[in-house]
């Protein structure tokens, strides 16, 4: 993989076309590019949501996802490859319960906000929701195993709990909707 990336400007993508993993070359504007890219912007939002002040358990959980994107992004490189697991997936879910169990129950939506660390995590919510759509475009239009699309959907899920967590942690609450305001 060393000499792999020992060149980052190659030129061969200058006429508008990338390649993919498995050798093929495609149209830069191309469903799975789109996808991948998408995939890519959300494992770099989390990054800046590692810049800030964050529980250390939740730290090393975003740390992880960020690999499983890292994969993610890898199989979606390589049509008919799977790195990405109905385990990976169960880990989110499990996640999930962990972090939702001493929430309170929403009764009203909520605004993305509060903390600046709960606010990006909203913002990794929206980009995880976009990266789902691109993966569920890519499925219909040629094969890709199920994995990738449930793991997005469950992290766009985290994300959105996370939000909640992290306005606890910083000592704010939810930013809810208000519904009753004055228009």
């Amino acid at each position: 993989m060393g000499n792999r990336l020992s060149k980052i400007a190659t030129r061969t993508g200058d006429a508008g076309t990338t390649g993919l993993g498995d050798g093929s070359r495609v149209d830069k504007d191309a469903l799975r590019v789109h996808a991948m890219g998408d995939v890519d912007e959300l494992n770099s939002q989390i990054g800046v949501l590692l810049c800030e002040d964050l529980p250390q358990a939740m730290r090393e959980e975003l740390i992880s996802i960020q690999h499983d994107l890292f994969d993610l992004g890898g199989e979606l490189c390589i049509p008919g490859f799977q790195l990405i697991t109905e385990a990976q997936v169960s880990r989110l879910d499990s996640l999930l319960e962990k972090y939702n169990a001493d929430l309170p129950p929403l009764k009203d939506f909520i605004l993305p906000g509060g903390s600046r660390a709960a606010a990006i995590a909203h913002v990794c919510r929206t980009v995880c929701r976009r990266a789902e759509r691109a993966i569920v475009s890519v499925g219909k239009a040629e094969a890709l195993n199920d994995a990738p699309r449930q793991y997005m959907n469950r992290l766009s899920d985290l994300l959105f709990v996370l939000s909640r967590v992290l306005n606890r942690y910083a000592g704010g609450q939810d930013v809810l909707w208000q519904k009753e305001r004055v228009r």
